[in-house]
C-alpha cells in the first residue's frame, strides 16, 4: 500500500509527464515565486495570476483603507487630523501613481512583445470620450479652485493651492494614459502593472470618497446667503435650510466679481470631478483585468456593429419630445431657483415631469424585457471582463438613486406625506427605484445577448472578409444577379419573422437612451432638488444629507451616463 501511495502523481504537477510544448512563444510571463514547483506552463500561469491580482488588491484595500481613516478622522477630529493633512496624504498618492504611469508609458508599454493583443470590447468611444469630457471640467474645477484660494490667500492655507495644482497633473497624465493604452492587454512586468493599476485605483476611490464628504466650500456659501438674508431684514425667505456656524472662522469671498466667477464656477463642476473619478475606475479595473489576458481569434470580432438610424420613428419622436419638455423644465427650474425666493410652485413642476416620464420608461423597459425573452437568439458566454464590468457598474450604479429614494421616503412618511409636494417627491421616489430596476433587467439581458444575424447576412459577412481574393474572380452580370437574389430572399424569409421584435427593441432602446440623456444633463448642470428643496434636509440634518446627497447624486448621474452606452450596445446589436 505505501509503495502504491508513493507511486500517486502529484495532482498539481500532472503535467511534468507530458512532452514540452513544441511551440515557443515570444511572450514571457512571470513566475510568481509561490508556484515555482510546478512544471505546468498553463497552470503556472493560471496562478501566478491570481496570486498577482489577490496581492494587488490586497494593495488596493490597504490604501483605501488608511485613506478611509484619514478623512474620517477629518469628519469627526478636525482638529488632530486637518483637510489639509488629507490632502498631503492624496498627494503623495497622486505623485507615485503619475511616476508609474509615466513608467508606463516610457517604459514597460515600449518594450519588444509588450502590447501584443488589445480587447476590442474595452475603452469604447464613448467612455473615452467621456474620460476626456470630465477630465477638461475637473481641470477647470482646480483651476477655479486655485483662483478662489489665491484671492483667499489671507485666510487659507497654501496647501489649497497645491494640492489642485498637483491636481491638473495628475488630471491631464491620467487621461493622456486611458485614452492611448484602455485597450492594451500587456504581457510583460504583470505583477508591476497590477500594483500600479490598483493603486491609481485606490487613490481615485480617495477623491471620490473626498469630494463627497468635504463640504468646506459650500458652508462658506450658504454662510453669504444667510449674510445676504440678514441684508434683507428677513424680508426674502429663503426656503432651504442653512446650518448654523461661526462666521468668524469662515472666509468670505470680497465684492470682487472674479471672485463670485470662481466660486459659482467650482460649485458648478463640482458634480464633474465625482463623474470622472468613478469612471476612470471603472476603465483601470478593466485594464486589471486584462492583464496578462491572450485573446483567441475567436474573440476578436470581424465585423464591428455599426450605429444606424433606420426602421425607427416612434422611438426617436418621444425622446426628442422628453429632451424638449425637459430642457424647458431645467430652465424654468435654473431661473427660480438661482432667486433669492425660490417658488414652491417650481418644485411641483420639476416632480411632476419626472413622474410623467419615469412610468413611461419602465413600461418601455419591461415590454422589451418581455421581447428579449420572446426571441430565439442565443446567449453569448464568451469571456469578456468589459461586459462583467458594465452589468457590475450598472448594478452598483442604480444604488445611488435607490438608496436616496428610501431615505426621501423615509423621511416623507414620517413628516406630512399628505402635503402635494411631499406627496409628489414619495411618488418620484417609488417611480425611480421601479425604473432603475426595470431598466437594468433590459439592458443586462440585451448585453447578454448574440448580434443578431439573419442567414443570408452571414455569407454577406463572409464575403466582405474575402473581398480582396473575392474581387479577383470576374463574375458575370448574371452570376451576380443570382447571387444578390439568392441572399434577398433568404434575408427577407428570415427577416419576416422577427422584423416587428427588432423594430420594437430598436424604437424602445432609443427613446430610453434621450430619455437617460435628459435626465443625466439636468442633475450634472445644476438641478438638484433633492438638496434645494430643504425637506429631507430638515428631517436628516445639514451635514448629513449633504453625505447622502453626495454619496447618491455621482451615482445616479453615472448611472445614467453608463446606461446611455449600455442601451446604445443593445439598439446596434438588435
Amino acid at each position: 500500500m505505501a509503495g502504491k501511495k508513493a507511486s500517486r502523481p502529484c495532482h498539481h504537477c500532472k503535467s511534468r509527464s507530458a512532452s514540452a510544448p513544441t511551440d515557443n512563444s515570444k511572450i514571457h510571463y512571470e513566475k510568481f515565486w509561490l508556484y515555482r514547483h510546478c512544471s505546468s506552463v498553463q497552470l503556472r500561469d493560471r496562478q501566478a495570476q491570481k496570486a498577482g491580482q489577490l496581492f494587488s488588491g490586497l494593495l488596493a484595500m490597504n490604501v483605501v483603507f488608511l485613506g478611509s481613516a484619514f478623512i474620517s478622522s477629518m469628519i469627526f477630529n478636525h482638529v488632530a487630523i486637518t483637510l489639509a493633512d488629507v490632502w498631503i496624504l492624496v498627494s503623495i498618492l497622486k505623485v507615485l501613481c503619475l511616476c508609474w504611469i509615466i513608467y508606463y508609458l516610457l517604459g514597460t508599454s515600449q518594450q519588444p512583445h509588450a502590447v501584443l493583443y488589445r480587447d476590442s470590447h474595452a475603452g469604447a468611444i464613448w467612455i473615452r470620450g467621456s474620460v476626456l469630457l470630465f477630465a477638461s471640467c475637473s481641470i477647470l474645477l482646480n483651476v477655479f479652485h486655485i483662483g478662489y484660494s489665491t484671492i483667499l490667500i489671507h485666510c487659507k492655507s497654501r496647501v489649497e493651492i497645491l494640492f489642485p495644482s498637483i491636481g491638473i497633473l495628475f488630471i491631464c497624465t491620467q487621461a493622456y494614459f486611458l485614452w492611448h493604452h484602455s485597450k492594451d492587454c500587456i504581457q510583460v512586468q504583470h505583477n508591476f502593472t497590477r500594483c500600479g493599476l490598483m493603486l491609481t485605483i485606490a487613490t481615485n476611490l480617495l477623491l471620490w470618497l473626498l469630494a463627497v464628504t468635504n463640504d468646506t466650500l459650500h458652508i462658506e456659501i450658504e454662510s453669504q446667503l444667510r449674510e445676504v438674508e440678514r441684508r434683507f431684514g428677513g424680508k426674502a425667505k429663503i426656503l432651504f435650510y442653512i446650518p448654523i456656524c461661526n462666521e468668524t472662522t469662515l472666509c468670505t469671498c470680497p465684492d470682487m466679481a472674479i471672485c463670485k466667477v470662481f466660486q459659482k464656477g467650482y460649485i458648478l463642476l463640482y458634480p464633474f470631478n465625482t463623474e470622472y473619478c468613478l469612471i476612470c475606475c471603472s476603465v483601470l479595473y478593466v485594464m486589471w483585468k486584462n492583464v496578462g489576458r491572450r485573446i483567441s481569434h475567436h474573440h476578436v470580432p470581424h465585423t464591428k456593429p455599426k450605429f444606424k438610424l433606420q426602421g425607427v420613428v416612434f422611438g426617436p419622436l418621444l425622446g426628442a419630445a422628453a429632451v424638449i419638455i425637459g430642457i424647458c423644465v431645467f430652465m424654468m427650474y435654473q431661473i427660480q431657483v438661482t432667486g433669492l425666493a425660490p417658488n414652491r410652485q417650481v418644485f411641483v413642476m420639476y416632480y411632476s415631469y419626472y413622474i410623467v416620464l419615469l412610468p413611461l420608461m419602465s413600461v418601455g423597459a419591461v415590454i422589451g424585457t418581455i421581447i428579449h425573452a420572446l426571441e430565439k437568439r442565443e446567449l453569448d458566454t464568451l469571456k469578456n471582463p468589459t461586459r462583467s464590468l458594465d452589468v457590475i457598474l450598472l448594478m452598483g450604479a442604480a444604488l445611488g438613486q435607490i438608496g436616496m429614494s428610501y431615505f426621501s421616503i423615509v423621511a416623507l412618511v414620517a413628516s406630512d406625506p399628505r402635503d402635494l409636494l411631499n406627496s409628489l417627491i414619495l411618488s418620484y421616489s417609488v417611480l425611480l427605484i421601479f425604473q432603475n430596476i426595470t431598466q437594468n433587467v433590459f439592458i443586462i439581458d440585451g448585453l447578454h445577448r448574440q448580434r443578431f444575424t439573419p442567414p443570408g447576412k452571414e455569407e454577406d459577412i463572409r464575403d466582405e472578409q474575402n473581398r480582396e481574393g473575392y474581387d479577383q474572380r470576374r463574375m458575370s452580370v448574371l452570376e451576380l444577379g443570382q447571387e444578390i437574389r439568392k441572399a434577398s430572399l433568404s434575408y427577407i424569409h428570415s427577416y419576416s419573422h422577427l422584423s416587428w421584435k427588432r423594430r420594437v427593441l430598436r424604437e424602445i432602446s432609443f427613446f430610453l437612451v434621450l430619455c437617460n440623456i435628459i435626465l443625466w444633463v439636468m442633475p450634472t448642470f445644476g438641478a438638484h432638488p433633492a438638496f434645494e428643496n430643504g425637506l429631507e434636509r430638515s428631517f436628516y440634518g445639514y451635514s448629513t444629507w449633504f453625505v447622502i446627497v453626495n454619496f447618491g447624486l455621482p451615482l445616479g448621474v453615472f448611472y445614467r451616463m453608463h446606461s446611455v452606452g449600455g442601451l446604445l450596445e443593445v439598439y446596434v446589436t438588435a
